[in-house]
């Protein structure tokens, strides 16, 4: 079930992933806005509006029509329960499996798999701003982003994340207490990091976010999952310790 969640079409199916559109929004706050499609493992469109605080002045970039962004978590997410599935099916229909701790083996293993792609829903990538920076993603818009904005996107469990920096320049006078920010999910304002010879902080950070209804249900399945093989490793300690009994 888990899955089917994820699928795509195969070759000479002639069949395509569906496209669905979610609205970014955020309580409290109408900074930014925007509307992200997503099909499969990609987007394929983004459409944000961003006000600039300082000057309420109005900013719009979307996707160029000849790019798409792939999200490595749900790729990822993906390959990991393939694994999954692979290990559990790739046996004769008629094996016979001789011991239990045959059985444990197996389990560990499909459970690893199983761990691995709900960590990568669960627990996006850490990224510095220079990394952030230099990322493809800043080459996807068009109009192209002005030089004091840095994007992007995320999985975080069941939601579809992006997040929006606005930068100011450090003057050579201010960069005396200069401390370059490290590696985060989210970076506050007051980060401080170089790019091309020059220095930024972060002066103001949005985040907007969607729920992904398919996402979610992942999830559950893979903790029905892990549950399920959880259940077989007991039952299997629980036999094998009646089995190794040996009244005196």
């Amino acid at each position: 079930e888990a899955s089917h969640r994820f699928a795509l079409p195969t070759s000479g199916s002639g069949g395509a992933v569906k496209q669905e559109n979610f609205v970014l929004s955020t309580s409290g706050t109408d900074q930014v806005k925007g509307v992200l499609t997503l099909q499969g493992d990609a987007l394929c469109q983004a459409d944000v509006n961003l006000k600039m605080p300082r000057n309420n002045q109005l900013l719009h970039f979307a996707f160029r029509e000849d790019k798409q962004w792939k999200l490595q978590q749900i790729q990822d997410a993906r390959n990991h329960v393939n694994k999954a599935i692979y290990l559990l099916m790739n046996r004769d229909v008629n094996y016979q499996f001789k011991t239990g701790s045959e059985v444990l083996k197996l389990m560990d293993a499909v459970m690893l798999q199983l761990s691995r792609a709900r960590n990568r829903l669960t627990t996006p990538a850490t990224l510095t701003l220079p990394e952030i920076a230099s990322g493809g993603l800043t080459k996807m818009f068009t109009p192209a982003l002005p030089p004091d904005i840095l994007v992007n996107f995320y999985i975080n469990l069941n939601k579809l994340c992006l997040t929006v920096y606005q930068l100011h320049v450090l003057q050579p006078s201010t960069t005396k207490n200069f401390k370059p920010a490290g590696g985060s999910i989210l970076h506050n304002p007051g980060a401080m990091f170089e790019f091309g010879n020059q220095r930024y902080e972060v002066s103001h950070v949005h985040k907007v976010e969607c729920v992904v209804p398919w996402l979610n249900d992942a999830l559950v399945f893979f903790t029905v999952s892990l549950q399920l093989c959880q259940q077989l490793k007991d039952k299997i300690s629980v036999f094998s310790s009646y089995w190794n009994y040996r009244p005196y």
